[in-house]
């Protein structure tokens, strides 16, 4: 199965968040046991390395991008992938990058935190404790 991760749900794996690390630890163990294939949009680089940093300094910045760059694929972002999320109308831009790459690199399921940021969606949007439920899950 291969899913599109939502930022909120790798800085709740990388920054040991509570009480969302659990879930997001559960996302990737499957992704390292290769059972999930696990993409991000290549804006979500950048926007974890500045909060990582923010919050815990360079270095572990550095680590954590360096982490989800062997963990994850990473969905380009282009013209064509930034029109289509202009084209969406999402209330959040990053969600709409983030559903359009999804679009493009036919993922299965988006996982996020934040269902509603992804209303309308034709993609399955689930919680990462509820990626079981998505047909062909496994």
């Amino acid at each position: 199965m291969r899913v599109l991760i939502d930022t909120n749900v790798v800085l709740d794996f990388l920054q040991e968040r509570e009480p969302f690390v659990e879930n997001a630890s559960r996302l990737f163990e499957r992704i390292d046991d290769g059972e999930t294939e696990g993409f991000i949009a290549a804006t979500t680089i950048t926007n974890i390395y500045y909060i990582v940093r923010r919050a815990a300094g360079r270095a572990v910045a550095q680590d954590a991008i360096t982490q989800v760059l062997s963990d994850l694929n990473i969905c380009t972002v282009d013209l064509e992938v930034l029109e289509q999320a202009v084209a969406l109308n999402f209330e959040d831009f990053e969600d709409a990058v983030q559903y359009a790459c999804a679009v493009a690199y036919s993922v299965d399921a988006i996982v996020t935190r934040d269902v509603s940021g992804f209303i309308n969606a034709e993609i399955p949007v689930v919680l990462p404790e509820d990626i079981d439920t998505i047909n062909g899950a496994g």
